[in-house]
């Protein structure tokens, strides 16, 4: 099947689908109190991006993510290297890791809440702190899929321990390295929109929580579109790098 075949398919299921949530709501089938019918909430987006208080939200919103990305995703990196780059420190911290990856995060964030207040701070540290195990957990295994082979021929030729991090690890941890920003920015909109969900005054979860309160579902459902349009964006984006960069893996 070709590439432009799946793309048709994946149009008409898409199509399908948002047919059928317009013509079953407004037909009767399912009660349009619980969901509007398509066209309804598409209005609704339309008619709450005009709003300043939206714009407002939204740039909060980002503000947030991209912060506790740049904070989560260097500092995972870092650490996730040290620890498969040693195999003393590897052996202490990597079950350790583990157990903290295991627990749901969510559980944190009456705790950050109570130490940094309901501010900007506390959503971009919980989203960071999020964000940082799935980080560290790939980082490690990008370095581990490193051929041995290829570190040993570059010592061989005298390359100093700077060259190859630069001529050997990237390129060969750049396809996972990539695939860890789409999934760490899974976890780090999903810690920035918790946050905001659960105590924030700003923010596009702040707005959708209290639309959801209010029974306000064709302005919820329209956060929700979204909320899922910028993320599609986004790992659409990264996966178009990652493509490109596959052929590293050899």
């Amino acid at each position: 099947m070709t590439r432009i075949q799946l793309i048709l398919i994946r149009l008409l299921l898409l199509a399908l689908f948002l047919g059928a949530w317009e013509v079953l709501p407004r037909n009767g089938y399912i009660n349009p109190l619980l969901l509007p019918p398509f066209g309804d909430v598409l209005a609704t987006l339309v008619q709450i991006l005009g709003r300043p208080q939206v714009h407002e939200a939204i740039l909060v919103t980002s503000s947030e993510v991209i912060v506790a990305f740049i904070i989560a995703v260097p500092l995972g990196a870092a650490i996730g290297v040290a620890l498969a780059e040693s195999e003393y420190v590897g052996q202490i911290f990597k079950p350790l890791m583990f157990y903290v990856f295991s627990v749901p995060k969510s559980i944190f964030l009456p705790m950050f809440i109570l130490i940094m207040g309901i501010g900007f701070q506390q959503k971009v540290a919980y989203a960071a702190f999020s964000t940082l195990f799935i980080v560290i957990m790939s980082a490690t295994a990008a370095v581990e899929s490193v051929k041995a082979d290829h570190v040993l021929v570059a010592r061989s030729y005298g390359a100093t321990r700077t060259q190859i991090l630069a001529r050997v690890y990237v390129p060969s941890m750049m396809p996972i390295l990539l695939e860890t920003l789409r999934i760490s920015m899974i976890f780090n909109f999903t810690g920035v929109m918790i946050a905001e969900m659960y105590a924030s005054r700003t923010g596009i979860g702040h707005l959708i929580a209290n639309w959801g309160e209010n029974f306000q579902l064709p302005q919820l459902f329209a956060g929700v579109i979204l909320l899922a349009t910028v993320a599609i964006a986004f790992n659409e984006t990264v996966r178009l790098l990652e493509r490109r960069c596959s052929t590293w893996r050899t």
